[in-house]
């Protein structure tokens, strides 16, 4: 599969989100290796269980990991015996992907998507959605709506807050409580399967993560 499989479109983006991309995947350009070292062994079973449950497609799946970073995620997939591919900014990153996966790997800015339409039975956004600003966001959320196949799902995972958008240093986050994220969904077309928050078992102050599951309406 190559994005030569759907139009390219050229978006236009303000100063600020094209600041915003630069810095983001500047950040992961350069630090690639060291988050592989830092982020291999993290348990997002939950998470890829949530996913999978909720597609009613007959395996194996066509799973399109978004912002798949150096492809811990692409390894277990492709090992429960689904194809999985790859999309991240970083090229380094995407390269170390590939190496480790064998699966293939997009490299594309996440605010210019280019993404064949009605390929994927499920996209898994894990830790990366929140990195697009508002301006961006409700067309990022259109991209992957047109990419996944009728009643194809999208999952997501974001660290929360009260929808405020702030710099971490070299990379910006948008940070989303559960009725804004919802907005963003419900206005890009996906029906809500379910939410929780992460790390199961902990007060609901200490759990940082919102995940969600959406449905292709």
């Amino acid at each position: 599969m190559t994005t030569n499989d759907s139009p390219k479109r050229s978006k236009t983006l303000s100063t600020e989100s094209s600041l915003i991309a630069q810095k983001n995947i500047g950040h992961y350009e350069e630090h690639a290796a060291s988050y592989y070292e830092g982020t291999k062994d993290h348990d997002v079973s939950q998470n890829i269980d949530a996913l999978l449950r909720a597609i009613t497609a007959p395996a194996p799946l066509t799973i399109l990991d978004f912002g798949c970073g150096p492809g811990r995620d692409l390894q277990t997939f492709t090992k429960l015996g689904h194809r999985a591919i790859g999309l991240e900014g970083s090229s380094e990153a995407a390269r170390i992907a590939r190496s480790i996966s064998g699966c293939e790997v997009l490299v594309q800015d996440f605010f210019n998507l280019d993404l064949p339409r009605q390929s994927f039975d499920g996209v898994f956004a894990n830790a990366a959605l929140f990195h697009i600003p508002k301006e961006v966001l409700p067309q990022v959320l259109s991209d992957l709506w047109s990419c996944l196949k009728p009643g194809g799902i999208l999952f997501s995972s974001n660290p929360r807050g009260n929808n405020e958008a702030h710099w971490y240093g070299e990379r910006f986050g948008l940070y989303h409580d559960l009725e804004g994220w919802r907005s963003y969904m419900r206005q890009a077309n996906f029906v809500e399967i379910e939410h929780y928050y992460r790390p199961t078992g902990l007060p609901f102050e200490q759990q940082a993560w919102l995940a969600s599951v959406w449905k292709k309406n």
